[in-house]
């Protein structure tokens, strides 16, 4: 029987490991990557219910609007209306639920942050999460 002698083995095997890890990180970058060129959306109509759009395809450009475009072009997607264009578009009703005006109203965060500006021009990054939220102004 011939055998390889243990010092063979061992740089052998310390190959085969690092070839393996190069494999696995490489994939590890693919799906990073992958998960880095959607954002997400979800619409908390804040009666317990929830719609979550976790892979709307980014695009360079996009604004907050161009996502809510995608989420209504879904399969099992949203209804929206909006006054305005550009810097001045205002949400006004998503699916049966519209603005209350000086109760509940339409509300958006990216990543957590309140909106600070028309949906018709805030960018979207990679990766950004859009919430959507019917609650008190």
């Amino acid at each position: 029987m011939n055998e390889l002698p243990s010092s063979m083995r061992r740089r052998w095997l310390s190959v085969l490991v690092v070839a393996m890890f190069a494999v696995l990180l490489a994939a590890n970058r693919s799906m990073i990557a992958a998960e880095a060129e959607v954002v997400r959306l979800v619409i908390d109509y804040h009666d317990g219910v929830e719609k979550h759009f976790n892979a709307i395809a980014w695009k360079s450009g996009m604004t907050v609007m161009d996502a809510m475009q995608a989420a209504k072009k879904h399969p099992r997607g949203i209804s929206f209306e909006h006054k305005g264009k550009g810097a001045t578009v205002l949400l006004t009703k998503i699916d049966d639920v519209e603005n209350e005006g000086r109760g509940r109203n339409w509300l958006y965060r990216v990543n957590g942050d309140p909106g600070d500006r028309s949906i018709g021009i805030y960018e979207l990054k990679p990766g950004d999460a859009v919430l959507w939220r019917f609650d008190n102004y």
